[in-house]
C-alpha cells in the first residue's frame, strides 16, 4: 500500500510538471505534491505505530505467562 501511495504521488507530480508551463500552476502542483507526501508519511507512521503497539502487547502477553517449576 505504501509503495502504491508513493508511486501515485510521484506519478501525479511528474505528469503535472510535464503539463505545467506557468509559475502559478507549477507552484500549485508543488504544494499538492507536498500535501500528498505528508498524508502518505502520516499513513505510514500510523501503520508503524499500530504494528509496534501490537508487538508490544504480544511481548507483554508472552512475558506474563506463569512459569512452572
Amino acid at each position: 500500500m505504501e509503495k502504491f501511495i508513493f508511486g501515485l504521488a510521484v506519478g501525479m507530480a511528474g505528469g503535472a510538471l510535464l503539463v505545467a508551463n506557468n509559475c502559478k500552476l507549477l507552484n500549485l502542483v508543488k504544494k499538492n505534491q507536498e500535501d500528498i507526501m505528508q498524508k502518505a508519511e502520516n499513513y505510514i507512521d500510523k501503520k508503524l505505530d499500530e504494528l509496534e503497539q501490537a508487538t508490544d502487547k504480544q511481548d507483554k502477553k508472552s512475558s506474563q505467562k506463569p512459569q512452572s517449576n
